[in-house]
């Protein structure tokens, strides 16, 4: 089991392969983006992307099916999901055929406030395409639970 207490600040981790797909871009920005750039290939190709792009909350949603599916490779972690995230960037467009992959690293944690059963750590996530170009960052707070709750 992977407690807060196990966390070290400046541990990175390097996860995921994932391939994006047309039909996977077009579902997704049909049902939650559906501008003209994520769904036609010739509105696409007069914008600055030049081509069909994928939406930034697709890179999003791509980004957290690899954070759990590293999870799970990880023996039993004890989070207790996400308090949110900071300054999120969309670095440069994700295309279909492009392949993402994850870079994490733990920049800080703390107790949690009033709750002695848990605490936090800031982690640091980079996403990059196949080309090792990053295309979005952000920063995550992650609620964790402690071995033995904090003394009051």
């Amino acid at each position: 089991m992977t407690y807060y207490e196990d966390l070290q600040i400046g541990t990175r981790n390097c996860f995921g392969s994932y391939h994006v797909t047309r039909e996977e871009a077009l579902e997704f920005a049909s049902k939650y983006d559906p501008q003209a750039f994520h769904l036609d290939d010739d509105a696409a190709a007069a914008t600055h992307f030049g081509r069909l792009s994928c939406s930034g909350w697709h890179t999003a949603a791509m980004t957290m099916r690899m954070l759990v599916d590293n999870m799970d490779n990880v023996a039993n972690t004890k989070s207790l999901g996400a308090a949110g995230i900071d300054d999120l960037k969309w670095i440069r467009p994700v295309f279909p055929g492009d392949t993402l992959r994850v870079e994490t690293e733990i920049i800080d944690k703390a107790p949690w406030p009033g709750r002695p059963e848990m605490g936090f750590f800031r982690s640091k996530t980079v996403v990059f395409n196949q080309d090792d170009k990053p295309v979005m960052s952000y920063v995550a707070k992650v609620l964790m639970q402690r071995r033995e709750p904090a003394s009051a």
